[in-house]
């Protein structure tokens, strides 16, 4: 498959892709088709953003064997297709019905509906999981010495960005009622070298660590959004088939895989041995998601206690157990998860 020059895909025969032109090999009935982000490059935002999505799918049992040369891969043992694709363009390929669900940031999700002017609750899109992966912020960002001054005083002036939707909304309601004539230029990359080269007073861009934007001389002006990568699925109605059948339960399965992947990477299970005497004291320091597992030893007076606990509070709880006076004291890691 390859791309046109803005970035959307076609076949090897030149024919655009939508559901009307797929070839029975891509769209057939029942299998949900699932876009994924293309590879981006490493050490940026949108390259951590891509491999932390590719572990996620491939933890999750999302196997798919991508053929050379095709932006396509059906997934093992499931009635899946995975359909790379540029990440800003998932939103729309999803409202429009062309894939059943997608992975993107919330950044980009907002830009389409924004674009398609969707308010958030009437756009044909229905979020499943916030999936917690390349959570940052889209920023209003000028040269460090103008940095101080309030958002308001960048009405008018020209802004460089590759949001231009939220950029133009974000400015709006700066201006309120006033009208304004903010330059807004779109550009697909390096937006943080524009005011270096004297192409923007100020630019909207996105900010992770703030490493880039510092190199580049600029500091925050004020944030315009939060984001973080999403997982979502275009409206179920009767007209897609997303409502009920095939489609609608392997959706569900698609939403429970990726939950319980999720939930693996913010949970261990601790094991330990402890005496009847230290008991209480014992599941009180690891309650779980319910309660923890007890069985008794083969030694009299003597049990084994286990128990999911928050990946981030394990070491302590660990230390604290051999203080109650557990024994045997084990942290293991999950791989995958079904709560």
């Amino acid at each position: 498959m390859a791309g046109y020059k803005d970035g959307s895909p076609k076949f090897e025969d030149g024919a655009p892709w939508s559901k009307s032109s797929m070839p029975e090999k891509v769209i057939e009935k029942n299998i949900v088709l699932f876009a994924a982000s293309r590879a981006a490059t490493p050490e940026t935002i949108a390259g951590r953003i891509h491999d932390g999505v590719m572990k996620m799918l491939k933890g999750a049992g999302f196997d798919a064997k991508r053929p050379d040369r095709l932006d396509v891969a059906m997934c093992k043992e499931l009635p899946i297709k995975l359909v790379y694709l540029p990440a800003a363009d998932i939103p729309s390929y999803v409202m429009e019905g062309n894939v059943d669900v997608g992975i993107c940031g919330s950044d980009m999700l907002e830009e389409a509906m924004t674009e398609s002017g969707y308010a958030n609750d009437e756009a044909p899109i229905e979020v499943m999981l916030k999936l917690g992966i390349g959570k940052c912020k889209l920023c209003l960002q000028a040269p460090a010495q103008f940095c101080d001054r309030p958002a308001k005083d960048f009405v008018g002036k020209r802004i460089v960005t590759s949001f231009p939707a939220l950029t133009k909304r974000f400015f709006d309601e700066l201006a309120g009622q006033d009208s304004h004539d903010t330059h807004i230029k779109e550009v697909s990359g390096s937006v943080e070298a524009a005011c270096g080269l004297g192409l923007a007073d100020a630019v909207v861009d996105l900010v992770e660590t703030g490493t880039t934007m510092k190199a580049a001389g600029l500091d925050i002006v004020a944030d315009v959004l939060e984001t973080e990568v999403l997982l979502f699925q275009q409206r179920p109605s009767e007209a897609n088939g997303l409502e009920s059948g095939s489609k609608a339960e392997t959706l569900k399965l698609i939403e429970r895989r990726i939950a319980g992947y999720l939930t693996a990477t913010k949970y261990v299970m601790i094991i330990c041995n402890c005496h009847h005497d230290d008991l209480a004291a014992v599941c009180a320091l690891m309650p779980g998601k319910r309660s923890p597992t007890v069985t008794e030893l083969k030694e009299e007076q003597w049990h084994s206690v286990s128990s999911l606990v928050r990946i981030d509070e394990s070491n302590r709880i660990m230390d604290e157990l051999a203080k109650a006076g557990a024994t045997d004291v084990l942290c293991l890691a999950l791989s995958n998860t079904r709560m």
